[in-house]
């Protein structure tokens, strides 16, 4: 049995109030020169939505979640963000206070790559280097994206999705079912293991909820626009479209951010009223039973060395991601995109 002692939850962070918009922002891209006046465009998407990311409150459920499972094992919950409280390098010195010696990471990321999995990688590294003497060390739990327990609670927020709208629709349009995820640049896409990841997620949660008729469509592209990006895009999908009643899972992401709710909960919407369709959008499933099962199991795993369940052809994810992999791009798409 191994001797962790620790359980670290790590994701992206989001600001809670209006007045955290902009510092928050100004963070996410430091040093990507962005333009003050397209940090003021997209903080207005904050401003819209309350003046809050819902991030931190579907990572706060997560937290609540797996706390009284893990607690049996006897393994403590931290959490700590990359971009926002509560930070990860102040988490890692409270470990390191509290006499943590080796603890398991679990990212709000299923899949691979340099946005999510390889930064989170660095940002550990570097926030042990700052913890100092004492630091704990910190493994990564592993790619989830084939877990059965995260087709199975995708696959569950789906078919409640598709009967929704199936009791929304008027004069009997048919079912669109899209599958979203974060686009990036194709040469980021070349060096990483993302896009595949997400199609085999998409593959196998269709599987899992009985369609044959589905597509995987991007959203949120930002930066260069003679840059090219992974597509087809999401609204360009739908306006392509005729009338139709658009059920979109967010499978790219664990739980609801400024991502989820603006491009699609407000753009794609949008988009699909304008074509005469109806929109609904399937649930984060960040605090799916499910789902909290399946980080327990992977906590699990790793501590007795059981066997990892995987579904489709690959096979699971190793323990460890191999050295070197998704080098750092010249732009990394994230929540302020």
């Amino acid at each position: 049995m191994a001797g962790y002692d620790a359980f670290l939850l790590v994701s992206f962070g989001g600001p809670e109030r209006a007045e955290e918009v902009m510092p928050f922002l100004e963070r996410v891209t430091a040093g990507r020169g962005i333009p003050k006046d397209r940090l003021a465009a997209v903080a207005e998407h904050y401003y819209q939505a309350g003046g809050a990311s819902p991030l931190n409150a579907r990572c706060r459920e997560l937290l609540a979640a797996l706390d009284n499972q893990l607690a049996e094992i006897g393994i403590p919950t931290y959490w700590g963000n990359r971009n926002w409280y509560p930070m990860l390098e102040d988490t890692v010195a409270q470990m390191r206070d509290d006499g943590v010696t080796q603890a398991l990471a679990f990212v709000t990321s299923a899949y691979g790559g340099y946005s999510s999995c390889r930064q989170y990688l660095d940002d550990i590294a570097r926030a042990q280097v700052r913890a100092g003497v004492g630091a704990p060390e910190i493994h990564k739990l592993r790619l989830f994206y084939n877990h059965p327990g995260w087709v199975a609670a995708w696959a569950d927020s789906l078919g409640e999705a598709i009967a929704s709208a199936r009791g929304q629709t008027q004069g009997g349009k048919p079912e669109r079912v899209l599958f979203s995820a974060h686009s990036i640049p194709l040469p980021m896409a070349r060096t990483s293991p993302y896009a595949d990841q997400v199609k085999q997620t998409a593959e196998l949660v269709a599987a899992s909820a009985g369609l044959r008729n589905w597509e995987l469509v991007w959203q949120s592209r930002s930066g260069n626009p003679a840059l090219p990006w992974l597509g087809p895009d999401i609204n360009e999908t739908m306006q392509r479209s005729g009338p139709s009643s658009f059920v979109v899972a967010p499978i790219g992401f664990v739980c609801e951010n400024m991502e989820v709710v603006h491009d699609l909960d407000v753009e794609a919407a949008r988009t699909a009223r304008k074509r005469g369709a109806d929109f609904v959008r399937a649930a984060s499933v960040s605090n799916h039973p499910v789902f909290v099962d399946m980080v327990c199991e992977l906590v699990r795993e790793r501590i007795s060395g059981a066997p990892p369940r995987s579904v489709g052809p690959s096979g699971p994810w190793g323990d460890f991601c191999p050295g070197g992999h998704c080098p750092a791009p010249s732009h990394a798409p994230g929540e302020a995109s």
